[in-house]
């Protein structure tokens, strides 16, 4: 007598990833729509699964060029744009072969998902650390020199001094390490994604927080960049502690 078609889907529901291939081949003479269904449902998974092993490969490029090195360092900050808040910086150490699907540059992945990524990444990562700017020093040193700062902090609470740091798109002064810009390398190399991450979570972890603390501003929404709500909410409330003067200037009319 067939197995009933809910027996059959609570099988592939528990099957590891290695059991699937066993699972198609025993159900492959099975002409019922259900059955059917749902091994077109699970080589579906299994060929999405295949291609982002894939695309992950491709973004393992850098560290597999530098395997001889012990602790490869992604490097890369959030929050250079915003009218407000901090720049942050992360800096990661992955293992070698480490595995994280669907790690990709931040700005590519939903919110929710950068949360699940995140716990993945401190979960797994051999090191992390993560640097800040504050509004106040941005306006004192410009944004550049402020997201180095945060580079250098972030570097410095990992704990061990990588071997080789792999930069989105920049050089950082002061740091005695050897190291590679890449252009758009939180696409293209796993360690600086990973840094994406942690630094894109941590700041927009802190603008709800100061939508907490300085309501109004929207701020736990826009997470302080320069939307139309924002400006203005910044012209009907005025700048709050954490805008950075000399991005608000123009707005506000200040010479």
């Amino acid at each position: 007598m067939n197995e009933s078609i809910s027996t059959i889907r609570k099988r592939f529901e528990l099957a590891h990833q290695e059991e699937l291939p066993i699972l198609f081949q025993e159900y492959a003479d099975d002409e019922r729509a259900g059955v059917q269904a749902l091994i077109s449902k699970y080589r579906r998974q299994e060929e999405k699964l295949a291609a982002e092993r894939t695309r992950l490969k491709r973004m393992h490029e850098f560290e597999e060029r530098f395997a001889d090195c012990e602790f490869v360092c992604g490097i890369d900050e959030a929050g250079r744009g915003p009218l407000a808040g901090p720049v942050v910086a992360g800096a990661v150490i992955l293992p070698k072969d480490c595995e994280i699907l669907y790690l990709n540059d931040s700005k590519q992945v939903s919110a929710k998902k950068r949360e699940e990524l995140y716990d993945e990444i401190m979960e797994k990562a051999v090191a992390a650390g993560v640097g800040m700017a504050s509004p106040k020093r941005i306006d004192e040193i410009n944004i550049l020199q402020a997201t180095y700062e945060a580079m250098r902090e972030a570097i410095n609470k990992l704990g061990v001094m990588p071997d080789v740091l792999l930069n989105d798109a920049v050089t950082i002064p002061g740091v005695p390490i050897c190291q590679v810009p890449i252009v758009k390398g939180d696409a293209k190399s796993v360690s600086i994604a990973a840094a994406s991450i942690l630094a894109k979570v941590t700041r927009d972890r802190l603008m709800v927080q100061y939508e907490e603390i300085l309501p109004g501003y929207g701020f736990a929404k826009h997470k302080g960049y320069g939307s139309q709500e924002h400006i203005e909410a910044l012209k009907r409330l005025g700048p709050s502690p954490i805008h950075r003067e000399t991005f608000i200037k123009g707005i506000m009319g200040w010479e």
